[in-house]
């Protein structure tokens, strides 16, 4: 029989899309199989739900939720993991960055776009 495949908890977490230092105790101590990432992501506990729902959350969920990159929210000094709650405090506020660092987002996709149709037209 194999022996199933195991994740440290930093690459579960982040499949999982939660800090690892959010984690409970037990699940950062250890190793996470496939098997039970799967199970993990299939049926959420109390404990993955909250996190997912409340934060703090990790630079890549934060730039997701605002709308802007990693790089744009480095750019506006924002280094640390936030909460829902801190995120839509800057929603609601609006700052000049978000509004800059948004538009940079459209451009960046726009000429992804772009060269995505030009590669295609030429295959």
């Amino acid at each position: 029989m194999a022996k199933a495949q195991m994740l440290k908890p930093l690459t579960a977490a982040r499949k999982l899309g939660v800090l690892l230092s959010a984690t409970p105790e037990d699940f950062q101590g250890r190793g996470v199989s496939r098997d039970e990432l799967n199970e993990l992501q299939a049926n959420p506990p109390e404990w993955l739900r909250d996190l997912r729902r409340n934060g703090p959350h990790p630079r890549q969920e934060v730039a997701r939720r605002l709308g802007v990159s990693v790089s744009g929210l480095a750019r506006a000094g924002i280094t640390e993991p936030l909460t829902t709650d801190q995120i839509r405090a800057i929603l609601d506020e609006q700052p000049a960055w978000l509004e800059t660092e948004r538009a940079t987002q459209v451009k960046v996709r726009e000429e992804e776009a772009r060269l995505k149709e030009r590669r295609a037209a030429k295959a």
